[in-house]
């Protein structure tokens, strides 16, 4: 049950969709422009430097509010499973995002929500998954590269710090901890499908281009 409530309190705070308010701020619908994605990406695309900044930082802090919220509620009663409830917490803020009940469902493709779970997965995770990200992006240009690689290398280190006793939980919560960051891997990845159709064709577009998606 407790795995249930987690996964909702997630889901609350991940429908709160700052793409899409900014974007009504400023008089359009983000959905409506640029790739159609009610994400960080595209709110830089459409709306600029700093609404791209605004819209991370804000579902960032979506993600890492959840899973304080959940850390509060259960930390004393479930000590040993805390990292497992954090992440179903997570993967509720980022299905929250990507599937709004409140938009028809149609929301974003989940990175900056996984970036909010990444921080709170602790510094070394950070620190691999920040420079991953920028450096990949930084040599290609493309923020898709960057993404996709992020959530694949996200599963190996979850995987080799766990085994590491990194997150103190046994091998059961363990099991199912990676299990769930593989499956929020996997989605990522297949919401980036066009991007991917584009990297292969070549016509997938660079940061800061306009046609980027």
């Amino acid at each position: 049950m407790e795995r249930i409530i987690c996964l909702g309190i997630g889901y609350l705070f991940g429908i709160f969709q700052t793409a899409y308010i900014y974007g009504r701020i400023k008089g359009i619908d983000i959905r409506e422009h640029g790739s159609g994605n009610a994400g960080t990406t595209n709110a830089l695309r459409v709306l600029g430097k700093k609404a791209g900044l605004i819209v991370f930082l804000g579902d960032v802090a979506k993600t890492v509010l959840a899973v304080l919220l959940v850390r509060l509620l259960f930390g004393r009663r479930y000590g040993d499973m805390l990292p497992l409830l954090g992440m179903y917490a997570a993967a509720g803020a980022i299905l929250g995002h990507n599937f709004p009940v409140q938009l028809g469902f149609k929301g974003g493709k989940g990175i900056a929500c996984t970036a909010g779970l990444v921080v709170t997965l602790g510094p070394i995770v950070t620190v691999l998954e920040a420079s991953t990200f920028l450096l990949s992006v930084f040599l290609t240009r493309y923020v898709s590269v960057g993404s996709i690689l992020v959530v694949i290398e996200l599963v190996i280190n979850l995987v080799v710090l766990g085994q590491a006793g990194y997150y103190g939980m046994s091998q059961a919560h363990l099991n199912e901890f990676y299990i769930i960051c593989a499956a929020l891997s996997g989605m990522a990845v297949y919401r980036h499908k066009a991007n991917i159709r584009r990297l292969i064709n070549g016509t997938e577009s660079k940061i800061f281009q306009k046609n980027q998606d």
